[in-house]
This record gives structure tokens, sequence and C-alpha cells, in this order.
């Protein structure tokens, strides 16, 4: 009876014990394979997080050094810039002295050699815009342009003022809380010099009360030479707020 089970177990097709040992081997061998992926896929993926927590930290730390160099620069002064060119300009400028001199060359010809034809026709015109004349806004700035220029045509003599500062000491320059009064006399050539400038400034001055030209071409807003010149200082002081309206009136559109 056990005979007929087994060979009736052979019929239905039941494994035998010697065929199955090559698949039981590659079933041993699968799991190995799977775990050193996994292990492969691990350090792959612990890399890339090591990778990423270094650049997170070069960013940080390259993050608080542009704070610290932004806290720098908000701490100095506002031309601080400006100041820094004008520094190294400088320091070029002395640099380049010194060769010249090296060389036995003027430092003078050898720059304007360095300056284009274009560059100098520049300089030369904004030399001219310098202090340009804008008319008169008011006394106070009238004021302030005079004593600018009567400022920058004086030629101090050192030596001279030495001499004096040493002959009459705190009598040169009074202050208010000095007790000498009237022991300094000016030197005859100061007051020459000073009566040629007050002649300068008066023959200047009679220029000023010649005609200005009349242009054809502008807007007759006037009935009288006299409300004409108070219609050019209404307009000087409140031209800007009053433009709008202006338009708007001559256009015909205004509320």
């Amino acid at each position: 009876m056990a005979a007929a089970a087994v060979s009736a177990l052979g019929g239905l097709g039941a494994p035998d014990p010697d065929e199955g040992g090559s698949s039981g081997s590659e079933d041993e061998a699968r799991p190995g394979t799977a775990a050193a992926a996994a292990a492969q896929k691990r350090e792959e993926r612990l890399r890339k997080f090591r990778e990423l927590h270094m650049k997170r930290n070069e960013a940080r730390k390259l993050n608080h050094q542009e704070v610290v160099e932004e806290d720098k620069r908000l701490k100095l002064p506002a031309n601080w810039e400006a100041k820094k060119a004008r520094l190294e300009w400088e320091l070029k400028v002395e640099e380049k002295k010194k060769e010249c001199a090296a060389r036995g060359e003027d430092y003078e010809r050898v720059k304007l050699l360095e300056i284009s034809a274009e560059d100098a026709e520049r300089w030369e015109r904004k030399k001219k815009r310098k202090n340009p004349d804008l008319g008169f806004s008011d006394y106070a700035a009238a004021q302030l342009r005079q004593y600018q220029r009567l400022t920058r045509q004086i030629k101090p003599d050192l030596e001279q003022y030495e001499k004096l500062k040493e002959q009459y000491g705190e009598a040169l320059y009074p202050t208010s809380d000095s007790l000498l009064h009237g022991t300094h006399v000016p030197s005859k050539e100061g007051v020459d010099r000073m009566v040629a400038d007050l002649e300068k400034q008066i023959e200047k001055r009679e220029k000023y009360s010649r005609r200005r030209p009349y242009n054809d071409d502008a807007d007759i807003d006037y009935i009288n030479e006299r409300n004409a010149k108070f219609n050019k200082k209404a307009e000087r002081f409140y031209g800007k707020y009053t433009a709008e309206i202006k338009q708007n009136l001559e256009r015909g559109t205004a509320v």
C-alpha cells in the first residue's frame, strides 16, 4: 500500500529531492545579493547626505562672512568709498612721480602725454562750468557766491603773517575776549590791494545794469516791464508748483 502511495505521488509530479538542490542554492544566494544592493544604496545615500551637510555648512559660513562684511560697511562713513578711491588714486600718483623722478623725467609732461584730446576738452568744459552764474535767487546765495569768489583770489603771504604774529601777538586778530583794540595797523600794500579789489567790484557791478537781451520766442504773459519782472520772480519760486495749473488753463481743461 505504501508503494502504491509513492507511485501515486510520483504520478502527480511531486518534486524529486535530488532535483530541488540547485533551486535551493539560488534562493540562498538571492538574499545575499539583495542585502549587498541595499547596503550599496545606503552607502550612496549617506555619501549624498554628507555632501549636502558639507555644502550647508559652507553656505552658512559664507553667509556669516557676508553678514559681517555688510555690518562693517554699514558702520563706515557715507563717503568711505569715495575716500578710498581718492586715497588709491593718490598712492598711484605718488608711485608714478617716484618712477618719473628715478628716470629723470618731468611728471607733469608725462601726465600730459597720457591725456587724450577728448579728455582735455571735457576737463576744460568742466572747469568753465565750475561755479556757474545761475542768476539771482536770494541775497544769501549771492553773498555766499561773492565770498567764495573773493576767497579764491586770496594768496596769503605766510612769511609776512608769521612776522606780524610775532610782532603783534593777540592784537593781530583780536576776539571778543581781547582787551587790546586798535593797536594793529594794516600795511600800505594790504590797503592798496583792498582798494584795487573794491574798484574792480564797482566796475563789475556797473556792467550788471545793462539791459538783458529780449527773447522774441518767449511767451508774453505781462503788461509792462514791472509786471514782467514780477512774473519772472514768481515763476522762479513757484513755477514748479503751478506748472500743471498753467498747462490746464492753456489747454482749457481746468476745473
